[in-house]
């Protein structure tokens, strides 16, 4: 048993594990921001918002993440357009492939999970909202979207664990995260136990 070797190695296992947070908080809070407004959208009244959501959340569900993660990363810089447009130099970073990457797949996820909730509110509460005389954005803000939070919150935990588990994808494509680091470390010293 070579445990030295860890110890040596701790600090390569801090800096993944703080690579895992970043992408870990970071795709969840701006998936969370678009979800809202895209599950609003998903019960609307309008069929061609409602099926253009419908589409986007049925393709980033039914794809792997890992083949969505190679299709950015690898798959945009085949064409000469992205190569030479203005979000090249973003583009061609792994770290924000990734994250588009993530934060695509997971608003997909977060989307239906707030699109169901929303349509399990009891219908009085809504009807109340409107004898009352709110607008559809008072609606929203007041009853809808804090309705929505509290009855998927469980959902919503599901995701962010599997967010979490997620992340080890992007060992795929350069960055090491802390399963990233720790495959590294085994591979290099033998050491598969430890």
């Amino acid at each position: 048993m070579s445990w030295d070797i860890i110890v040596e190695n701790l600090g390569f296992y801090a800096q993944g594990a703080k690579l895992t947070v970043l992408l870990t908080v970071a795709s969840l809070a701006i998936s969370f921001v678009l979800a809202m407004p895209l599950a609003l959208g998903r019960n609307s009244h309008n069929p061609f918002l409602r099926n253009a959501i419908a589409l986007y959340t049925l393709v980033f569900r039914g794809t792997p993440l890992l083949v969505q993660l190679f299709l950015i990363y690898y798959g945009l810089a085949q064409f000469d357009l992205v190569r030479e447009s203005l979000l090249w130099p973003w583009l061609s970073s792994a770290l924000v492939c990734v994250i588009l990457t993530f934060v695509l797949n997971t608003t997909a996820y977060t989307t239906e999970i707030f699109a169901g909730s929303l349509r399990h509110l009891p219908v009085g509460e809504i009807e109340a909202a409107r004898a009352y005389g709110m607008s559809p954005f008072t609606r929203a803000r007041r009853i809808l979207l804090p309705a929505m939070l509290t009855r998927s919150l469980t959902l919503y935990g599901n995701e962010t664990v599997m967010m979490l588990h997620a992340t080890s994808l992007a060992s795929t494509v350069t960055l090491l995260e802390v399963t990233g680091v720790a495959r590294n470390i085994a591979l290099n010293y033998y050491i598969m136990f430890e």
